[in-house]
């Protein structure tokens, strides 16, 4: 399968979900289905740096206080 081949599926998510995809899409100024990608993309970015034993931090720019992101 090439990239350009592409395949549907129908997502179900709660009216709460439904409403943070739709406030992303237009914060991005992209199509929900274009979210749901770079969700994935970062998702499995994340996820690749974690099983290569590496953590994902956040900083705070004033304070420099600093948290660890946790994934199941």
């Amino acid at each position: 399968m090439t990239e350009s081949d592409k395949r549907t599926m129908t997502l179900n998510l709660t009216a709460r979900e439904m409403a943070v995809l739709e406030q992303l899409a237009a914060a991005k100024d992209l199509s929900k289905t274009g979210v749901m990608r770079l969700a994935l993309r970062l998702l499995q970015a994340v996820d690749s740096k974690i099983r290569m034993g590496q953590k994902l931090m956040f900083e705070d720019e004033k304070s420099k206080e600093k948290s660890e992101l946790v994934l199941i």
